[in-house]
């Protein structure tokens, strides 16, 4: 039996339907993508899958044994608790069992009368216990924090002082710890940086249950799923195989639809050719003929699939108003910090004219406030930066915090350029699938894609030469994303995005720049020229640092202190190098020591063991950081 098996869903909303039997299969082991437009459906048939809300009609069924987790399950609600102790909470059950062994222990350890059953009880928990990974439940709570990029210093924090989005990493890494061998994942890359969802993707390729995923996010598709739905035209469609095999096979199917149908329309044509000359030559014979030939043509057209319209897209077309100078953009030692926190110094930029660059970096290396400084929201700290002549700057800002949410569709777009007519503005609301009443509908309770649509509008009608966009393809489903990939590659302007979209970065980008605190990092080329380049170019630059000789200075004090540092960072690399050979003996002793017989028999001193060799682990990762850092 599948793990999942779904039959004839039926759901309608508010006289509206959504999806009409559906019938699917998630087989133990699937890792499934569950694609469509905003609004098609997905997550609902989520919390129909959830038992949250019931189907029209309709049923859903799981194999024995299949625990589903859904993030909404997980949620954070004690402000007060720590993040560490929030995740350790998934380990609940360990804990307790922990707890009874200790406790059965100090029992057998005082000699209590019972002893032959509490031995037996020791002995069946601790198998239990190792059997269920409780030997390392803390340290993979610590890696799931960190690899949904958490600092250490985050641990102690209370989740009352998260952000929303760092709330969102938190119960989504609850979900991944916990026992569910189903898991039902809705949009979770959002809020991750490009690191984070690399750990992620490697989480679930490793994870042994299966997993429905919705997500527009086409290369995470790509490298975790092996099987697509697509929910579409109020019903679903199942296809083996990652987003771009989807792709592949959808269009292949739809063309032999649309063949066959054509071919099927012909044939009716001509068979009813036949039985109208038939009709006209009004002999017996001929009405016999022609009564075959129109149950031949009512038979096609009984078994007539006709293919399915084109759901509308957006219909973008950005023309540049002027052209702009060959130097559409130069920066000079910008720097930045807030408070004592620096996010990065001495950027220095050169984006010269038809170019389409991006901007990467962890979450919170301060990319939004480098566009911010570069539209004069934000001034900076230091460096300057001048724009080529005739650049006229459009700005896409993923907080939409230049749309009046007390407006209307129709009349921020008009008030915005009062020189168009109102059919003008309707047009082009309608080419942004804003019809009819929709151009009423408040800013206020649109959805984060409605808005993203009508930011994208506001730019094109701009006709800026150089486009800022910041996180473009944020709330925008899978067909959006391609009408605009498409749109930006025809685009003769200058382009300079942040994105984490790594599917979009790689159809756009001919130039990546990563942003740090030391300033930016250039490669030549998409994202997986990026992948591909940046461990040798780290390496390189390591070695070229290390071949650098000291060049003469004048000042004799300046060049005494240089040497002074270069001696302080070779005794700091030296000492953490032999710190990590240290800490690598005491870890092989101590494993050595864990897998062995009298060990594993005494409860006591496989736990104390086990705590010793966490804090091993920990002391080395911290050398590993020091020993990184003096080399770069």
């Amino acid at each position: 039996m599948p793990a999942l098996s779904v039959r004839n869903l039926t759901m309608t909303f508010i006289e509206r339907n959504l999806f009409t039997d559906v019938s699917f299969d998630v087989e133990d082991k699937d890792k499934v993508g569950f694609i469509g437009a905003n609004g098609v459906g997905k997550t609902t048939l989520f919390k129909i899958i959830n038992g949250e809300i019931s189907p029209v009609s309709g049923t859903v069924s799981f194999a024995k044994n299949t625990k589903v987790g859904y993030m909404e399950q997980h949620a954070c609600n004690n402000p007060a608790v720590t993040v560490f102790n929030e995740l350790l909470s998934v380990f609940d059950y360990l804990m307790d069992m922990e707890n009874e062994i200790a406790q059965l222990t100090a029992e057998i350890d005082r000699g209590a009368d019972n002893l032959d059953s509490l031995v037996e009880r020791q002995t069946a928990l601790i198998e239990r216990f190792e059997s269920l990974d409780g030997l390392t439940y803390r340290s993979r709570t610590r890696s799931a924090l960190i690899g949904l990029g958490f600092s250490e210093s985050d641990f102690e924090m209370p989740v009352g002082n998260l952000s929303g989005g760092q709330r969102s990493k938190l119960c989504l890494a609850k979900l991944l710890l916990s026992q569910s061998n189903m898991l039902l994942l809705d949009e979770p890359t959002n809020h991750l940086d490009i690191d984070a969802v690399n750990w992620l993707e490697g989480f679930l390729k490793d994870f042994k249950g299966s997993m429905i995923i919705i997500s527009h996010d086409r290369y995470f598709l790509d490298n975790v799923t092996n099987k697509t739905i697509e929910l579409e035209h109020n019903r679903a469609m199942c296809y083996k195989g990652a987003y771009s095999e989807f792709i592949k096979k959808k269009e292949a199917y739809n063309e032999s639809i649309k063949s066959k149908y054509e071919n099927d329309l012909k044939e009716i044509k001509r068979i009813e050719g036949i039985v109208e000359q038939q009709k006209r030559w009004n002999q017996a014979h001929n009405y016999i003929t022609a009564a075959s030939k129109q149950k031949e043509a009512d038979r096609i057209k009984a078994q007539l699939v006709a293919p399915d319209s084109e759901l509308e897209t957006m219909r973008m077309h950005f023309v540049p108003r002027c052209e702009s100078g060959n130097d559409v953009l130069i920066c000079r030692g910008i720097s930045k910090s807030f408070d004592d926190k620096k996010l990065f110094d001495n950027v220095d930029l050169h984006i010269r004219k038809g170019e389409r660059v991006f901007i990467l970096g962890a979450n919170g290396c301060g990319k939004t406030t480098l566009f911010k400084i570069l539209t004069g929201k934000y001034p900076q700290d230091k460096g300057e930066y001048d724009y080529g002549a005739n650049v006229m700057v459009g700005y896409f800002d993923q907080m939409q915090q230049n749309l009046d949410l007390s407006k209307t569709a129709i009349d921020e777009i008009w008030d915005s350029f009062p020189n168009m007519t109102q059919t003008e503005v309707r047009s082009a609301l309608a080419s942004f699938l804003f019809k009819g009443e929709e151009v009423f509908k408040p800013l206020s309770k649109m959805s984060g894609g409605e808005r993203a649509r009508v930011s994208l509008l506001k730019l094109m009608l701009k006709g800026g030469n150089l486009l800022l966009l910041d996180e473009p393809t944020n709330h925008l489903d899978a067909s959006s994303r391609e009408e605009l990939e498409k749109t930006l590659l025809d685009y003769s302007g200058t382009l300079l995005i942040i994105s984490h979209d790594r599917y979009f970065i790689n159809k756009i980008a001919d130039r990546i720049l990563v942003l740090s605190q030391d300033g930016v990092k250039e490669y030549l080329g998409n994202y997986d020229y990026y992948v591909e380049h940046m461990t040798t170019d780290k390496v390189e630059a390591v070695k070229d640092n290390q071949g650098k000789k000291e060049k003469p200075v004048n000042d004799y004090f300046l060049q005494k202190q240089r040497q002074s540092e270069e001696r302080k960072r070779q005794t700091k690399l030296k000492k953490a190098e032999e710190e990590i050979e240290r800490l690598d003996f005491e870890i092989a002793n101590l494993q050595e020591l864990l897998a062995s017989d009298e060990v594993a028999a005494d409860y006591e001193k496989l736990i104390e063991l086990t705590n010793q060799l966490e804090s091993l682990q920990q002391q080395q990762e911290e050398q590993y950081e020091i020993w990184e850092e003096m080399l770069e």
